[in-house]
């Protein structure tokens, strides 16, 4: 099974990683192969104390097209019971399976549903910033992905879409639960009933995306030099407040105010809080380490 996804560390600058989907030759449609590889890959960036931020960007001319329908329709249908891959991808199933009973069916489709969510929330839960730089068409699961990060920059060319309704189904992978953390409700609404296509500037106008850039190459370097200024301050207080925020979803104000005091009283002994005041008296950039 060919990879779907590409890790390139440090080429756009110290302390960055840049995820790519790379199969290009489908316009990033999302197969198996890449829910397969997904949460692996943002285990081992989470993990990594060298990496402060992440990029999430794509090769080819779309950032993705959405679930790879050939692929994973199969699946899904067919429910989670797999054992093992052919050499071209294909899913294999027990004569057993052939004979469950239609309940035993949905159970097995909705376990494969659920898998395919963990995996994008695995974007959402890395404990460092990702930042998505989305160029072409970012349809269906494309903005599954694109909401699990943390803040989205945009091409000119970019064209969002909620498309599932347009296929009959129910968005299902976490953008109907993200989006309306991101946009205002009937903007949700809009997207998700009509599935229809939203160019950069509205996607800019609504909120979806916090930048537009002339074309690719100068979103991927916008991207980079974002991730770059994370990057450059101390991991332990843009990593705690990227938890913080994440805490107040189900809390109190009074119960979310709770929780950062507790967070701070264990974090305000760090060397970087020291290492800021020294860089501060002495008029020098600061030099964080984590620690």
């Amino acid at each position: 099974m060919s990879r779907a996804l590409g890790v390139d560390r440090g080429s756009s600058g110290a302390g960055i990683a840049t995820l790519w989907l790379d199969r290009p030759d489908t316009r990033n449609s999302l197969g198996p192969a890449f829910f397969d590889e997904l949460p692996a890959v943002m285990a081992e960036l989470s993990a990594d104390s060298t990496v402060r931020a992440v990029v999430v960007a794509a090769k080819g001319q779309s950032f993705s097209v959405g679930l790879d329908v050939k692929e994973l329709g199969t699946v899904l249908a067919a429910g989670d019971r797999r054992v093992g891959s052919e050499g071209d991808g294909a899913e294999r199933t027990t004569n057993a399976d052939e004979h469950l009973s239609p309940a035993a069916r949905v159970a097995a489709t909705r376990r494969s549903v659920l898998r395919l969510q963990a995996a994008i929330t695995a974007v959402a839960d890395c404990p460092k910033p990702v930042v998505a730089a989305v160029h072409g068409h970012c349809i269906g699961g494309g903005m599954d992905l694109a909401t699990a990060c943390d803040i989205r920059l945009a091409s000119a060319d970019a064209i969002f879409s909620v498309r599932e309704t347009r296929m009959a189904i129910v968005a299902d992978l976490g953008v109907l639960q993200r989006l309306p953390r991101i946009v205002g409700a009937g903007h949700v609404a809009e997207l998700a009933f009509t599935g229809k296509d939203v160019d950069a500037r509205r996607a800019k106008e609504i909120g979806l995306v916090n930048e537009v850039y002339p074309d690719r190459d100068t979103l991927l370097h916008a991207a980079a030099s974002l991730a770059q200024e994370i990057a450059l301050l101390s991991p332990l207080a843009v990593q705690g407040t990227k938890s913080v925020l994440a805490a107040n979803d189900g809390r109190t104000l009074a119960q979310a105010l709770e929780y950062v005091a507790t967070w701070n009283a264990g974090m305000l002994a760090s060397e970087d809080l020291a290492e800021a005041v020294r860089a501060f008296l002495e008029k020098r950039p600061p030099r964080f380490t984590g620690t």
